[in-house]
């Protein structure tokens, strides 16, 4: 089985430094790896001068203004794959993996042969402990013996009836559901409705079929969870909690947050319904009342802690993205 690895990259030179120093200490190897660079200056072209990481089956491109943002960026790599490849990964610039990565993605293809895609596993976003007589109940919750604490949002849509009782990674009726961050370092594999795009990988062979949307072109909020539902039509997705890799969040290169609050609203109503084409009216109305109380949480953000003011252009974002659905939603191609 040949893995071919796309990093998509855009002026972080730093934490893409940081993650190819971790596939340097990879026990199983890509194939190849494609740096595709959407940078304005040659910043990242450098790091590569100094012969660091010649031992790297590295091909480094260097994109157009046309051929900028990480849906562009991401066909643009799939379209120069070699066609010896049998697995396509994408992992985002700034993450970094365990030493196990690549092999555990190989195993999980080998041992789930109906797999199309399969994710890997963030291990420092979420603090998970082992379930006790302490941490069960209405304020945690609980899978495969692990536990969390649930935050104030979830703990409201439970008391209000509007947490959808479904495995973390699976969208319900009117989504709003627990994402890969749900799921428990439990070492087991999951079957899964879609993939996150910081560490996913696909056979080769469904992007004969499908591609990254071009609805998504420019930041791509989304996109990686629109693509995968959208392959789980051809086959079975999975994540493996045993291909683990830290996921650092660099902020630069992001969208102004009014942008990104209309993004989560705009994007998000368009995934779900590519997951759930025509939905009843009692899950539509569950759905907007979700999404109004998101954006209400967020309000309460900007009034504490350190970020208020992104908080309150996020409010304002996603306020306005619900207002555009009435007169413009989104195709759906």
């Amino acid at each position: 089985m040949k893995i071919s690895l796309i990093v998509c990259t855009y002026m972080r030179p730093g934490s893409l430094s940081k993650l190819l120093d971790t596939i340097l200490l990879q026990v199983r190897l890509p194939d190849e790896i494609l740096i595709v660079d959407g940078s304005t200056d040659d910043e990242t072209k450098k790091i590569f001068q100094n012969g660091r990481y010649n031992t790297l089956p590295l091909k480094y491109y260097k994109v157009s203004d046309e051929e900028r943002g990480l849906t562009k960026q991401r066909n643009f790599g799939v379209s120069h794959v070699d066609s010896i490849m049998d697995i396509v990964a994408f992992l985002d610039d700034d993450t970094e993996l365990d030493p196990l990565y690549f092999l555990e993605i190989e195993k999980t293809f080998e041992s789930h042969k109906d797999a199309v895609g399969v994710s890997g596993y963030i291990t420092n976003e979420v603090q998970w402990e082992p379930v006790n007589s302490k941490n069960q109940g209405f304020s945690f919750f609980t899978i495969d013996g692990w536990s969390r604490k649930e935050d104030m949002r979830n703990r409201f849509r439970k008391a209000l009836g509007l947490m959808p009782d479904i495995q973390p990674s699976t969208i319900g009726p009117y989504a709003h559901e627990r994402a890969l961050g749900g799921l428990p370092p439990s070492g087991k594999i999951y079957k899964v409705d879609y993939l996150q795009g910081a560490m996913m990988c696909f056979k080769k062979e469904i992007f004969q079929y499908i591609s990254f949307s071009h609805y998504f072109e420019g930041y791509g909020l989304y996109e990686d969870k629109d693509f995968s539902l959208r392959a789980g039509k051809i086959g079975n997705l999975y994540v493996s909690t045993r291909a683990k890799l830290s996921h650092h969040h660099d902020p630069f290169g992001r969208p102004n947050y009014v942008k990104y609050g209309i993004m989560t609203v705009r994007n998000g109503w368009r995934v779900w319904r590519v997951a759930v084409p025509k939905p009843k009216k009692l899950d539509q109305l569950k759905w907007y009342t979700v999404t109004i109380l998101l954006a209400w949480f967020r309000l309460g953000s900007a009034f504490k802690g350190p970020d208020r003011r992104k908080a309150f252009e996020e409010f304002l974002g996603r306020h306005i993205g619900l207002i555009k659905l009435i007169y413009s939603p989104p195709t759906i191609d």
